[in-house]
């Protein structure tokens, strides 16, 4: 006897497909996405002056790893917002549901859920927060989300992940045309594809990954501490400290502050070295 597929693992009667928007312009989203080890499409998806990009999966992961795509395209979510100062937000759907989840940084995710026939599932203050990290207007956007929390008869998952986008135009989101919630995965690859500035992002080899890696954490909220005038200064902070600490140590034959020493040198000794390699690159 054959099994019935749970939702998004396998063939069913609704279109199953996913869209990652990073709150970034491309060049800051590219070298994140690498880590993905994914094989995705990338494209603008903001107004003139403003940031935000679109990550359109080539493949249908949670066909092959047997994950539901919720779980696949939340995980993505997670790894691309580390590290990084911008927020990543994950729209999902299949058969059953449809929804969203929202990474920024080491915090932990938030996301909302409406089954197909738009019936909320999620949790209020979950949509809160999710404006509050995007920094949407507390009563205009919120009021203009809240009616999405609610139920409401004429209003389907899909239509519920497009009055979303529509309250993300105000800061700025601009989703390009064919890349539309409730589409089935392949038509949005296929759109994706002929999108202006669009371009393939894929995994290049540790080699280059491991340069993409540190490409991230310079661009990161704490690359001026590791590379830069703030790195430099700081590494020679922490050698001036650590020497004279780690000798006081070994004069006092206390092995606590010679070690704390030694790990200030160590630190302000790897800073500096990094900063010198990452400048040749």
């Amino acid at each position: 006897m054959n099994a019935t597929p749970r939702p998004g693992h396998g063939p069913g009667p609704g279109p199953v497909g996913a869209l990652l928007l990073c709150r970034a312009d491309t060049d800051a989203v590219r070298p994140a996405a690498h880590l993905l080890r994914e094989r995705l499409l990338l494209a603008p998806a903001a107004g003139t002056g403003e940031r935000w990009s679109v990550l359109v999966p080539e493949g249908k992961p949670w066909l092959d790893d047997g994950e539901a795509v919720d779980g696949v395209i939340a995980g993505w979510a997670t790894a691309l917002a580390v590290g990084v100062n911008w927020p990543v937000l994950a729209l999902w759907w299949d058969a059953d549901r449809t929804g969203f989840t929202l990474a920024s940084g080491f915090r932990r995710h938030v996301g909302y859920v409406w089954l197909a026939d738009g019936t909320p599932v999620g949790e209020d203050e979950a949509m809160r927060t999710f404006a509050a990290r995007l920094g949407l207007d507390p009563v205009l956007d919120m009021e203009a989300l809240e009616p999405l929390t609610r139920p409401d008869p004429d209003a389907d998952g899909r239509a519920r992940l497009l009055g979303l986008l529509a309250v993300l135009s105000r800061s700025g989101l601009t989703l390009p045309g064919g890349l539309a919630p409730g589409e089935p995965a392949d038509r949005l690859r296929e759109a994706a594809r002929v999108l202006p500035g669009a371009e393939t992002v894929e995994w290049p080899g540790w080699r280059d990954a491991v340069r993409a890696e540190l490409d991230v954490v310079d661009a990161g909220p704490f690359g001026p501490w590791v590379r830069g005038p703030k790195a430099r200064l700081l590494g020679r902070a922490q050698l001036a400290l650590g020497v004279p600490l780690a000798l006081w140590g070994l004069w006092r034959r206390s092995g606590g502050w010679a070690f704390a020493g030694g790990v200030l040198m160590a630190q302000g000794a790897l800073g500096l070295a990094y900063d010198r390699l990452r400048a040749r690159d």
